[in-house]
């Protein structure tokens, strides 16, 4: 369970060995909720909240993860544990992998799932939409174009390649969000991506869904004992996470799924945005709805994965941990 809380005037604290939430209400009695440590992952806050030092200790000794986010919920920074998820080994071997041709390889697999995802995604669309289908299929056969293109790509180094691949996906991407508008209902319907600020309602939730999606990747690589700011695409010197924006690359797709159901079934309307310079913001109201639905998408639906029945959540995990075995499997000359 990931907890949110984003009400103005939110205390969390601990009583009797568990947490309790104070939420302030009209009538000046404060609703209160406890819940056990071990029923949560992370602790989610935005500028509204507060939280006592002993609400702190007890998330650091049931290894729940603090995130403090911005109102558009990118995270701005984290209290976790000092023990590292796994050996120092891993973190080692992901840097020298950057350096080598392993990089490649995992660059191309993480946009390459991205790509594929947008193609299956689109695919999906066209099944239920037989009057839109030429142009859906003139979408994919380009978008199929590009994934080849990156498949087809050869280099011992990233850097020989990384302006290419960049290139790919970024068409790609365009391609895919222009479909995506195509057959929306008419009241979501955008022009391109927009971010800081959004300036629709379909971008404004899908940007604050993406801040909810780093927070998560990052936990999943470091509990895997992976460095969030050693990537492979993302070079060090954007000083930022930039192996969280590498491996989040294929699961993008779960915000983006949750976001497109939520407008086709024209479940948002203008109650959940507030209007700002150049834009809109998500409100109290937008936030729950995209929690509640981003939280049923990815920690109750199950879906077959690797053999087994498994929440999306716990799939990305073990993607992490895939991930950080694959590269100590082989040592610095490449053997075994």
């Amino acid at each position: 369970m990931q907890i949110y809380l984003n009400t103005y005037g939110t205390y969390l604290h601990v009583k009797d060995e568990m947490f309790e939430i104070k939420v302030p209400s009209k009538d000046a009695v404060p609703s209160k909720q406890h819940i056990a440590a071990h029923k949560i992952s992370s602790i989610i806050m935005s500028t509204s909240a507060s939280l006592s030092t002993d609400a702190v200790r007890l998330a650091l000794m049931n290894n729940i993860d603090i995130i403090f986010t911005h109102s558009d919920g990118h995270p701005m920074g984290r209290i976790w544990h000092s023990k590292l998820g796994s050996t120092t080994r891993i973190r080692k071997r992901q840097l020298e992998a950057s350096l080598s041709i392993e990089a490649v390889k995992f660059t191309k697999l993480w946009i390459g799932e991205k790509i594929n995802n947008q193609l299956e995604f689109i695919k999906d669309l066209k099944k239920h939409r037989p009057q839109m289908a030429d142009y859906l299929n003139d979408k994919i056969a380009r978008i199929e174009n590009l994934h080849l293109s990156l498949n087809n790509l050869q280099a011992d180094k990233i850097e020989l390649l990384a302006d290419t691949i960049r290139g790919l996906e970024g068409t790609a991407g365009r391609l895919y969000f222009e479909t995506i508008s195509y057959v929306l209902p008419p009241q979501y319907q955008y022009s391109g991506r927009s971010m800081r600020p959004a300036r629709d309602a379909f971008n404004v939730l899908l940007n604050y869904g993406f801040g909810i999606l780093y927070s998560r990747v990052e936990k999943c690589l470091m509990i895997a004992g992976l460095d969030p700011y050693v990537g492979f695409l993302h070079r060090d010197d954007y000083n930022q996470k930039s192996m969280v924006f590498d491996f989040i690359e294929p699961y993008r797709i779960f915000v983006e799924t949750t976001v497109f159901r939520l407008c086709s079934a024209k479940k948002v309307n203008k109650a959940h945005t507030d209007g700002i310079t150049n834009g809109i913001t998500l409100n109290k109201e937008g936030k729950e709805l995209l929690v509640t639905a981003l939280n049923n998408y990815m920690e109750v639906e199950t879906i077959r994965y690797k053999g087994r029945n498994q929440t999306r959540a716990n799939a990305m995990q073990q993607d992490a941990h895939t991930f950080a075995n694959e590269l100590i499997k082989y040592d610095s000359l490449g053997t075994l």
